[in-house]
């Protein structure tokens, strides 16, 4: 554990003992044709990449543990289809969140896309670790109605995500709802890693981490990129477990996680309703 490895993550993953991590998080191609060098080829026929993500998704199934999560980020054109391999492998899904961060790849011919989706599944279907309290939000009744019948906890948010609240109208999305607020990395952040388009926020992992594991327990990330999951996972106290087959990201991502330590604080504003850990 706590390491990052070069290599195929099917492969590596069939490699692993059963039920040896308790939290995966994938962000894997999306196959729309996305250029990544001579690492993986981004546009295979849905043939291809049907059998391909079984696979690999039927490994996360094998090696999670029994009340283990799984969080998958995909797109539209994917989304669907994965959720249905997924069920099929025996994953139990759980949520079907919205990530919408308003600001995203501009097509001439189409609707701007502003969004990923982010698949919430267990591996059993009434027991499996998700703490709400660290997930609860402060509801209305507490903020504008000052109702004492309000649970001083809050309540758990919805599964739409706003990442810029600011860009919307008030009445759409009140602040004191119950959405996620989640700044994407921009190429002007000072966080953003260069050469890395597809950069994952820290805070959207923390909240995924903070939310479906507990300290001490095994992160997996099979397309570890630049090393987020891993980097948020060791500031959390958990361990980590990566697999990358680009050696320029993965070199990155090891100096990234080399560099950050239990405790330090997650890159980025925190999203209104979370605590920062350390």
């Amino acid at each position: 554990m706590n390491t990052l490895i070069f290599g195929d993550c099917l492969e590596k993953m069939r490699e692993m003992d059963d039920e040896s991590v308790h939290l995966a998080f994938a962000d894997p191609p999306f196959n729309v044709g996305f250029d990544y060098g001579d690492e993986y080829d981004d546009n295979l026929s849905a043939s291809e990449y049907s059998r391909w993500s079984r696979d690999w998704i039927e490994q996360v199934h094998r090696v999670l543990h029994r009340h283990g999560a799984f969080w998958l980020a995909i797109g539209d054109e994917w989304a669907a289809d994965l959720v249905c391999c997924a069920r099929s492998l025996g994953f139990h899904q759980r949520s079907w969140v919205v990530w919408y961060y308003t600001f995203g790849v501009n097509s001439p011919s189409k609707y701007t896309r502003s969004h990923a989706h982010m698949l919430y599944f267990t591996k059993t279907k009434t027991k499996y670790t998700f703490n709400r309290d660290a997930a609860r939000v402060p509801s209305a009744r507490a903020l504008v109605y000052n109702d004492k019948r309000a649970n001083p906890k809050g309540r758990l948010p919805d599964d739409t995500w706003i990442l810029r609240p600011q860009d919307l109208s008030q009445e759409a999305f009140p602040e004191f709802g119950d959405t996620w607020h989640i700044p994407r990395i921009a190429g002007t952040f000072s966080q953003r890693i260069e050469d890395a388009p597809n950069q994952m926020p820290e805070q959207l992992l923390g909240r995924i981490i903070r939310h479906c594991s507990n300290e001490g327990e095994i992160v997996m990330d099979p397309f570890a990129g630049t090393g987020t999951t891993c980097a948020v996972a060791k500031k959390l106290g958990r361990q980590y477990l990566g697999y990358e087959q680009s050696q320029l990201f993965l070199d990155g991502a090891r100096r990234r996680v080399r560099a950050c330590r239990q405790g330090d604080p997650l890159d980025g504003p925190i999203p209104q309703g979370d605590v920062e850990d350390g």
